[in-house]
């Protein structure tokens, strides 16, 4: 019995072993292909050359390999990956313009972005960072923020706290040690489970990878768990974990407060999608130099060169299926009629219930192996934006390339709670979190670009119901009750950061607007307001669900990307485009990246003469 279990291990090890490795497939990754870094463009007319490229049907290119819908990261990285290879791939966008959440938008002189806000592991010999550099010809530059990065706010005015987050996997800790004395031990814990679950994300791939019915040996089999870190701390909420740790209130949202880049209240929340944030930004923070644009604008143009097109105000109405139930095209709303754009691939970047719900026939969508997916996944909790223009710069208001995470109390889970369960006229009034950060100060070229300005992106939490009943109107003009609850919110909002932030007051205030969930409904197709896609709670990742959903769709020729795929955010989807793509291309190419990262490491290095 024994030695049965030993050879049927043996065997699944070298089986895993081979998904790891394999390599049948041409590779994206092959060659360093970084190009001498070329003067950067502001002008936004030409930009937008680039970014806003409208949907005619004689801009669609003949013999497509691949379809994607949506031109978010997910898609956008995956139709590079597959130019490098010389696919030709057509990607549609609902918006006028590219980039999904990396998209900007201008306003009274002030440029926006509405989701790059900070990204982690950009290290110059890091994978993510050499992906990147190879994803965008070595155009895209990034600016790392300052340490402390993020600064997390506690407690009303008369009983403030303020703790500094610092960088560095030593500093980190040793920064939280002389702000909480007594509570070492507490902090080398949390370090020590965070870095073992960040080792373990390997797994999560591997099930999304591995052949479906290896990947379920691994989920009933209990081996998931065992093999994977990440899969055995999955089920323990963030909550539950940080309180076994300490009783130090404090000390237990500081290990807590970046929930809000994810989505779920600690009890909600999976440790292991939290150590995965926790991690990512263990090295360092950075920023996009020239804006969140910058990363569209440099992608674009390799899927251009190898016969491919990135065009926008496309809004895909329903995927085109065969008599075999294959998936064969799309269908896109043109002058309010159908045109019909056929590939042998159809890529979704839509998200999951965009895909099943709204663009497969009603027949296809009430397939079991449809239905269970949808079973399995639930829409995330809606996100609120207020956009800041302000005049004055940086220096001027004590603005810098850092973050700040505002919240009432240190009590999350119940501040949280109470204003998402609450009446939205008492909600407007008390917003319990918020998220601050300065595009403007972290960017070197925006006093050249708009000198004298500056901006603040404010994020948080709202609850889709509330502006449900508007969904409909023109999102312009929704009516007078939508503007006053948006008024309510934007005010109780700027209060608190005038509050943190003493010389920002309103006469400096030269532009001010709210984007609600139902404004994210309009502007990057999100169904229920969502800015992370499905929910990242505990039931997210359950081995079962990492195997289930899957690039490959329980319909033929028809694949997911993105957010939905594996985790949410800048790299969470990336990561899903990668494995996407690994599945395109029948090799595994987030090895491929570490591999050319290593190369390029090594050769750095001699040239340096180390």
């Amino acid at each position: 019995m024994i030695i049965s279990a030993a050879i049927i291990c043996v065997a699944l090890v070298i089986f895993l072993l081979k998904y790891v490795f394999r390599s049948s497939g041409p590779n994206p990754f092959e060659t360093d292909t970084r190009e001498p870094l070329k003067k950067m463009v502001h002008d936004r007319k030409e930009k937008n050359k680039v970014l806003k490229q409208g949907f005619v049907a004689s801009k669609v290119p003949d013999n497509l390999d691949a379809i994607i819908i949506g031109s978010g990261i997910g898609g956008l990285g995956l139709a590079v990956l597959l130019a490098k290879v010389g696919k030709k791939v057509l990607v549609l966008e609902q918006h006028d313009r590219a980039g999904g959440c990396c998209h900007t938008f201008t306003e009274k002189g002030f440029e926006f972005d509405v989701g790059i806000h900070y990204i982690g592991d950009l290290l110059d010999h890091k994978p993510f960072r050499c992906m990147l550099d190879q994803m965008t010809d070595g155009q895209l530059q990034w600016e790392p923020l300052d340490n402390p990065f993020d600064h997390v706010v506690l407690g009303p005015p008369e009983n403030r706290r303020q703790y500094p987050i610092y960088s560095g996997r030593t500093r980190f800790p040793e920064e939280l040690k002389k702000c909480f004395p007594g509570e070492e031990k507490a902090i080398d814990e949390y370090m020590r489970l965070v870095k073992k679950v960040g080792r373990g994300i390997w797994l999560l791939a591997m099930l999304k990878l591995c052949p479906v019915p290896v990947a379920k040996f691994l989920v009933y089999s209990g081996l998931a768990r065992r093999l994977s870190f990440f899969f055995a701390m999955a089920p323990r909420s963030l909550t539950e974990v940080v309180n076994e740790l300490t009783e130090n209130e404090d000390l237990r949202a500081v290990f807590t407060y970046i929930f809000g880049t994810y989505g779920n209240m600690p009890k909600d929340a999976s440790f292991s999608m939290h150590s995965l944030l926790v991690t990512h930004y263990l090295n360092g923070a950075w920023y996009p130099r020239g804006g969140a644009s910058e990363i569209a604008y440099h992608m674009i143009p390799i899927i251009e060169k190898a016969g491919g097109a990135v065009l926008v105000r496309a809004p895909v109405n329903r995927i085109l299926f065969n008599g075999a139930q294959e998936a064969c095209g799309v269908s896109v709303m043109k002058n309010q009629e159908e045109v019909h754009i056929h590939a042998p691939v159809v890529i979704s970047n839509a998200g999951i219930f965009n895909t099943y719900q709204k663009l497969l026939p009603k027949e296809l969508q009430a397939l079991p192996a449809i239905q269970k997916q949808l079973g399995m996944m639930k829409n995330g909790e809606g996100g609120l934006s207020v956009f800041l223009g302000l005049r004055g710069t940086k220096e001027e208001l004590g603005l810098k390339a850092n973050n700040y995470w505002i919240f009432t109390e240190n009590n999350f889970d119940e501040l949280v709670e109470k204003y998402l369960n609450g009446k939205r006229e008492d909600s407007a009034k008390n917003v319990p979190l918020l998220f601050v950060a300065s595009p403007s100060a972290k960017d070197p070229t925006w006093e050249e670009r708009s000198p004298g300005k500056s901006t603040l992106s404010l994020v948080s939490f709202a609850n889709y119901k509330w502006f449900e009943e508007w969904k409909d109107g023109k999102v312009s003009n929704r009516g007078a009750e939508y503007k006053e609850l948006k008024e309510a919110f934007i005010d109780s909002i700027l209060e608190a950061v005038m509050d943190v932030f003493p010389h920002i007051t309103r006469d400096k205030v030269e532009y001010i607007d709210a984007g609600t969930p139902i404004t994210n409904t309009h502007y990057i197709g999100a169904p229920r307001g969502e800015i992370y896609g499905a929910d990242h709670g505990v039931a997210r990742f359950s081995p079962e669900l990492s195997a289930t959903v899957r690039p490959q769709t329980p319909l033929k020729n028809l694949y997911l990307t993105g957010q939905d795929v594996f985790v949410c955010g800048f790299a969470g989807a990336l990561a899903g485009a990668l494995t996407c793509g690994s599945v395109l291309l029948n090799r595994n190419i987030h090895m491929d990246a570490i591999a050319l990262a290593k190369k390029t490491k090594f050769v750095n290095g001699k040239l340096k003469g180390e």
